[in-house]
């Protein structure tokens, strides 16, 4: 299949502040862009969608790696099967692949064996991280993630919770989990 449709760019970086500038720098000129700043495990990033709405039979997905596209093997085979099935290329520049749908069964091995490497990596970086923490936490040296509320604000929501206010407005007040309120409410308990 010749791609004669727009090239479009898909870039997905873990966080705010986060630069997708080095995905950007290698997809070359693009007809349109989409950037999710969201981690690969979540299921909600937003442009992923729009991107799959928008694109059409012809067009060519541009993906600086597999591992920015989909959240594992199975999404990334299922991802790229669907665009294919729909005319729509998918070109991967890191690992050099393009999937057209009229794929060999060597180029699918290589999309399985590549998507493979790459969730071996993540799940290999999330071990060291998760191994990291309990050294960390031995020594005493770990301290969590930032509290989301300052000290003040706590003993607010523990005071307007115990004077009857509902859990879940004052959560969204704080821009906060109601889950979250409760952990405080537990704190305010010793417990």
């Amino acid at each position: 299949m010749v791609a004669k449709g727009q090239r479009i760019g898909y870039v997905r970086v873990s966080s705010d502040d986060q630069n997708e500038g080095r995905q950007l720098e290698q997809l070359g000129e693009l007809d349109r862009l989409f950037v999710d700043k969201a981690s690969g495990k979540n299921t909600e990033r937003p442009k992923l969608q729009e991107l799959l709405g928008y694109a059409r039979e012809g067009d060519t997905i541009v993906v600086h790696s597999m591992d920015r596209l989909a959240r594992n093997m199975d999404d990334l085979r299922q991802m790229v099967k669907t665009l294919a099935a729909r005319g729509i290329c998918v070109q991967f520049i890191k690992e050099n692949l393009t999937f057209t749908g009229d794929d060999s069964p060597m180029a699918n091995l290589m999309l399985s064996v590549l998507g493979a490497v790459a969730q071996f990596e993540r799940d290999l970086i999330s071990e060291r991280q998760q191994e990291g923490i309990a050294l960390a936490k031995k020594r005493g040296v770990y301290k969590g993630r930032k509290k989301a509320l300052s000290p003040e604000q706590i003993q607010e929501v523990q005071r307007r919770a115990a004077a009857g206010e509902k859990k879940l407005p004052l959560a969204r007040e704080f821009g906060i989990h109601r889950d979250t309120v409760y952990e405080y409410l537990k704190q305010s308990n010793g417990g």
